[in-house]
C-alpha cells in the first residue's frame, strides 16, 4: 500500500513537470509572436513615414517655394527618416562635366557654398563625393575607411572626417545625375543597410522633385518671355494707333487752316483760330506770330498770347531769336543751353522774358521769308522735340499760304472801309490794353495772396509751417503770462526710420507718406489744436486748453495710434510709427523756440528708449541738455587753449614684443574733470562739428612729437569719416608733415569700416593719394562691420586691426566662433598681403593663442598702456 502511494506521488510529479514544460514552451512561442508582431508594426510605421515623406516631397515640387526653401523642407523631411544634421545635395551634368552643390548644411565643415556656382568636374580633387558621382554606387561607412578603400588622400580643404558617412547616387535613365550625402561626426554605425536603401529610394523621388521644380521654373520663364513679347507688340500697336491719330489730327488741322483763310472775318480772328489749331497739335500756351514790315526794318507782332510778356510791341529788327529765324530762313529749336550758346557766339540777344525752350519756324510767301510763327515754354517740365519742329514747319507752310489769301481779302476790305477799320482797331487796342491792365492788377493781387499763403504754409502738406507755428506760440505765451491757470503743450513728432522709406522706395513714396501722416494727425487732434509741419519728417502740435500733462500724453497716444495703422502707398503696405516729445508750458519759457527745443529733446529721448512712444520733457532732460551745452562750451574753450594731448600705446611684434609702431590716442586735459578719454566728449564733438578742429590740433601735436623724438616704427592717428568729405584733407595732412620735416612713411591713418560706406570714390582717391606720398592706411575694429570684405580689394589698406571683442574670447575655453573669425581674417590678410594687428591683448594666454593662429602684430595692456611722451 505504501509502495502504491509512492508511485502515485511520482506519477503526480511527472504530470506536473510535463505541464510546466508545456507552459514554458507556450510563453516562449507567445513572446516570439509578440516580437514578430512588433517588428511588423514598426515596419508598417516606417513605411507609413516613408510614404508620407514622399507625398510631402511631391507636394513641395509642385508648390511655389523657391529652390532653397524647398530644399530646406526636403532636408527636414529626410531628417525625420534618419539622422541628417549634416546633409548636402550635389548635381552632376555629365555632358558638360560640371558639378554644383545645390544644397549644403554641415555643422563642422566651414565650406561656404554658393548654390549657383558650377565647378569643373574633371578638375575636381579626389573626394568621396567625386568617387560617388563617378562610380554611381552608394558608399557607406567611416569616411577614413572609405578614403583608404578608394585611395583618396586626406586634405583639410575637403572638410573633417566623419564617424559614419553615407552617400547614394541619383540616377536619371541609368545615368548619374547627382548624389545625396548624410554624415555623423560623433557616432559610428549610425547608418545601416536599411538606411542606405531608404535614402536611395528617397533620392530618386528628390531627383524627380528637382526635375519638376526645374520644369516649372522653365515654364514660368517661357510665360514671362511670351508676356514681354505680347506687351511689346501691344506698345507697338498703340504707337501705331497714336501715329495714325496724329496724322488724322494734322490733316484736319490743314483743312481747318484752308477753311479759316476763306471764312475768318478779320486777320485777328484768323490768327486766334490758327492759335487754336496749333494748340491742338502741340503745347502752345505761349504763342505769337511775327511779321516783317513792308520795308523790312520793323518786326511786328500781329498776334501774341504769352504767360510772361502779355504785350509784345513792334520793334526794330535786332538780334532776337525771331530775327535769327528770319535771317537764316530755317526753323530753330533751342533750349536754355542752346540759347546761351548762341548768345555767347554773338548770334542772338535775348529780348523779353527768357524761355526755357523756344521753337520758331519761318512763314513763307512766294518762297520769301515774311514772318515767324513761334511757341515757347517757361517750365523745365515742358519742352519741344524734333517731331514738334517738323510738325510746326509743315503747318507753317500752309499757314503762310492761308495768311497770304487772308491778307489779300483784308486789303479789299480795308480799301472800302479804311477809316472805319482804323477807328475800330484803335477802339479794340484801347479795350485790349484796358483788359490787360485789369488782368495784370488781378494777377498781382493773386500773386500777393499766393506769396502770403506760401510764407506761412508747408508746400507739400498744406499745413502751417514753422513761421506760422511760432507766431501762434508767441501769442499763446503772451496770453499765458496774463492767465496763471493757463495750460498748453507743444508736441514734437518725428517719424521713425523715415530715411529708410526714402532710400528704399523713393522720395515720391516718402512724400505721399508725409502727406498721409499730416492728414492722420489733423484727423486725430481737436479742432482748436494747431498741426504744423516743421520740415522733413518733423511735425509739431500746439494743444491749448489742457487740464494737465496727462491730457497732453493722452493726445500723443491718440496720434501714435492713428499713425500706426497700415497704409498702402505705390503698391506697398507701410506701417509708420513715430516718436513724440512733449513740452508743457512753464513761465521760464520766453519764446516758442525754447518750447520746441525742449520738446525736440524729449522726442530724442523717446527714440532712444525704443521709438513709437511719447516722452514728457522733465528736469532731468533739462539738466542733461544743460550739461551738454556746458560740455560744448568747455570744448570750444579747450580748442582755443589747445588742451588736448596725444597718449601713445605701442604696437609690437607678438613673438618677441619688439615695438614696431604706436597708436596716438586722443586725451582732453579738462581743467575741472582731469584727463578725459574720447568717450566722454566725442558725441558732443560730432554733433557740434567741433571734432574736426580737435582732430587737427591732435594731428599737429602728434607730428610735432614725431619731429622732436625718435619713436621706433610708425605712429597711427585715428581719422573720422567726416574728414574724407573735405577735398583738401590729404593735402593738408601732407603739408603738416612737410612743415615739420617728418617722413610720410612714419605716419599711418586708422579708419573704420563705416568710413568705407560713406563716399567710396572720394575715399579711394584720398587713400591712393596718401599712399603715393608714403602715408599708409589701417582698418580699425575689423570684423564688427558688414562691408569691409567686399571693399578690401578696392581700397589701399596696409593693415587690419582685429577687434578686441574677438581677442577677449580667446581666454580659457576659447569660443569657436571667435577662433574661426580670427583664423579667417588671418588667411584673408595673408592672401592680400596685408598686416594683421590684434587689439586688446591683455593676458599671456591670449598672446599664445594668437601666435598659434598666425597673428604677427598685437596691441594691448599686456605690452603697454597709453602714455604721454616725457
Amino acid at each position: 500500500m505504501a509502495m502504491n502511494g509512492g508511485r502515485i506521488v511520482q506519477l503526480a510529479q511527472g504530470v506536473d513537470d510535463t505541464r510546466n514544460r508545456r507552459d514554458a514552451l507556450g510563453r516562449e512561442e507567445l513572446l516570439r509572436l509578440l516580437e514578430v508582431a512588433e517588428q511588423r508594426i514598426e515596419s508598417l510605421r516606417r513605411n507609413e513615414r516613408l510614404q508620407l515623406a514622399l507625398y510631402e516631397i511631391a507636394d513641395l515640387a509642385g508648390g511655389s517655394l523657391d529652390m532653397q526653401d524647398m530644399l530646406r523642407r526636403i532636408h527636414a523631411i529626410v531628417g525625420e527618416l534618419m539622422y541628417a544634421e549634416n546633409f548636402y545635395i550635389v548635381l552632376y551634368d555629365e555632358s558638360r562635366q560640371k558639378v554644383r552643390f545645390l544644397y549644403f548644411v554641415d555643422k563642422l565643415d566651414p565650406y561656404v557654398n554658393d548654390p549657383d556656382a558650377e565647378l569643373d568636374f574633371d578638375q575636381a580633387e579626389a573626394t568621396l563625393t567625386v568617387t560617388l558621382l563617378r562610380g554611381g554606387v552608394a558608399l557607406r561607412g567611416p569616411s577614413r575607411d572609405l578614403r583608404e578603400q578608394c585611395g583618396i588622400p586626406y586634405l583639410e580643404s575637403n572638410g573633417p572626417d566623419s564617424a559614419d558617412w553615407m552617400g547614394v547616387p541619383m540616377l536619371r535613365e541609368d545615368r548619374v545625375a547627382g548624389g545625396i550625402v548624410v554624415q555623423s561626426y560623433e557616432r559610428a554605425g549610425v547608418y545601416s543597410e536599411e538606411e542606405r536603401v531608404l535614402l536611395a529610394y528617397v533620392a530618386q523621388h528628390i531627383l524627380t522633385a528637382l526635375d519638376r521644380h526645374h520644369a516649372r521654373e522653365e515654364l514660368e520663364h517661357r510665360v514671362e518671355e511670351r508676356t514681354r513679347e505680347l506687351r511689346k507688340a501691344n506698345l507697338d500697336l498703340q504707337a501705331e494707333v497714336v501715329e495714325r491719330q496724329r496724322s488724322q489730327e494734322l490733316q484736319r488741322a490743314l483743312f481747318r487752316i484752308a477753311e479759316l483763310s476763306m471764312t475768318s472775318e478779320t486777320l485777328e480772328r484768323f490768327y486766334a483760330e490758327i492759335h487754336k489749331v496749333v494748340g491742338g497739335l502741340l503745347y502752345a500756351r505761349n504763342f505769337y506770330i511775327a511779321m516783317l514790315s513792308a520795308d523790312g526794318s520793323m518786326l511786328e507782332f500781329p498776334y501774341s498770347v504769352d504767360e510772361r510778356d502779355a504785350v509784345r510791341r513792334s520793334r526794330r529788327v535786332a538780334k532776337g531769336l525771331t530775327e535769327y529765324v528770319l535771317r537764316t530762313g530755317k526753323a530753330l529749336l533751342a533750349d536754355r543751353p542752346r540759347i546761351a550758346q548762341l548768345e555767347a557766339a554773338g548770334k542772338v540777344r535775348s529780348i523779353g522774358t527768357l524761355a526755357y525752350c523756344w521753337l520758331g519756324v519761318p512763314l513763307l510767301h512766294d518762297d520769301q521769308v515774311v514772318g515767324v510763327i513761334a511757341v515757347q515754354s517757361y517750365s523745365s517740365d515742358i519742352g519741344f522735340s524734333g517731331r514738334d519742329l517738323e510738325l510746326l514747319t509743315f503747318v507753317a507752310y500752309h499757314i503762310g499760304s492761308g495768311l497770304a489769301r487772308k491778307q489779300a481779302q483784308d486789303k479789299l476790305v480795308v480799301a472800302h472801309a479804311g477809316l472805319e477799320q482804323r477807328v475800330s482797331e484803335r477802339t479794340r487796342e484801347l479795350a485790349e490794353a484796358n483788359a490787360e491792365l485789369v488782368e495784370q492788377m488781378g494777377e498781382r493781387l493773386r500773386a500777393e495772396r499766393k506769396l502770403t499763403y506760401q510764407a506761412s504754409h508747408d508746400a507739400l502738406t498744406g499745413l502751417p509751417n514753422r513761421v506760422q507755428l511760432l507766431e501762434r506760440l508767441a501769442r499763446t505765451i503772451a496770453a499765458a503770462r496774463r492767465d496763471p491757470n493757463a495750460c498748453f503743450a507743444v508736441l514734437f513728432l518725428d517719424l521713425d526710420r523715415f530715411k529708410l522709406v526714402n532710400d528704399s522706395v523713393g522720395h515720391a513714396v516718402g512724400d505721399e507718406l508725409l502727406v498721409e501722416a499730416g492728414r492722420r494727425i489733423v484727423g486725430t487732434v481737436r479742432g482748436t489744436d494747431m498741426v504744423s509741419r516743421l520740415g522733413g519728417d518733423e511735425y509739431a502740435i500746439l494743444a491749448e486748453g489742457l487740464d494737465g500733462p496727462a491730457m497732453a500724453e493722452e493726445l500723443g497716444l491718440r496720434v501714435l495710434s492713428a499713425l500706426g495703422a497700415p497704409i498702402w502707398i505705390a503698391g506697398r503696405e507701410l506701417f509708420p510709427t513715430a516718436s513724440i516729445g512733449i513740452a508743457m508750458w512753464h513761465p521760464r519759457y520766453d519764446t516758442g523756440e525754447e518750447m520746441l527745443r525742449d520738446a525736440d529733446a524729449a522726442m530724442y529721448r523717446a527714440k532712444g528708449t525704443g521709438r513709437d512712444r511719447c516722452t514728457l520733457f522733465d528736469e532731468e532732460m533739462r539738466e542733461e541738455a544743460t550739461r551738454t551745452l556746458d560740455l560744448e562750451a568747455d570744448l570750444r574753450r579747450a580748442i582755443h587753449s589747445d588742451a588736448f594731448e596725444p597718449h601713445y600705446q605701442s604696437i609690437v611684434r607678438i613673438g618677441d614684443a619688439a615695438v614696431v609702431g604706436h597708436e596716438a590716442l586722443l586725451r582732453w586735459r579738462h581743467d575741472k574733470h582731469g584727463l578725459l578719454a574720447p568717450g566722454a566728449f566725442l558725441d558732443v564733438g560730432e554733433d557740434s562739428g567741433l571734432i574736426e578742429q580737435v582732430d587737427w590740433l591732435m594731428y599737429a601735436r602728434v607730428i610735432a612729437d614725431m619731429a622732436r623724438t625718435d619713436m621706433p616704427g610708425y605712429v597711427a592717428i585715428n581719422v573720422s569719416p567726416r574728414h574724407f568729405r573735405s577735398p583738401d584733407f590729404a593735402y593738408r595732412l601732407i603739408d603738416l608733415l612737410e612743415e615739420a620735416e617728418v617722413s610720410p612713411s612714419r605716419l599711418r591713418i586708422e579708419i573704420t569700416e563705416v568710413a568705407l560706406l560713406d563716399d567710396a570714390p572720394r575715399i579711394s582717391e584720398t587713400l591712393d593719394m596718401l599712399r603715393e606720398r608714403g602715408v599708409l592706411a589701417q582698418l580699425d575694429d575689423f570684423g564688427t562691420g558688414f562691408s569691409a570684405l567686399s571693399y578690401l580689394h578696392r581700397f589701399p589698406i596696409a593693415a587690419l586691426k582685429v577687434d578686441r571683442s574677438f581677442v577677449a574670447d580667446l581666454d580659457g575655453e576659447a569660443r569657436t566662433e571667435s577662433v574661426a573669425v580670427i583664423r579667417a581674417i588671418t588667411a584673408l590678410a595673408g592672401s592680400l598681403g596685408i598686416e594683421l594687428i590684434a587689439e586688446g591683448v591683455e593676458t599671456e594666454s591670449q598672446r599664445e593663442r594668437l601666435i598659434e593662429l598666425g597673428c604677427v602684430y598685437a596691441q594691448g595692456f599686456l605690452f603697454g598702456r597709453p602714455e604721454p611722451l616725457p
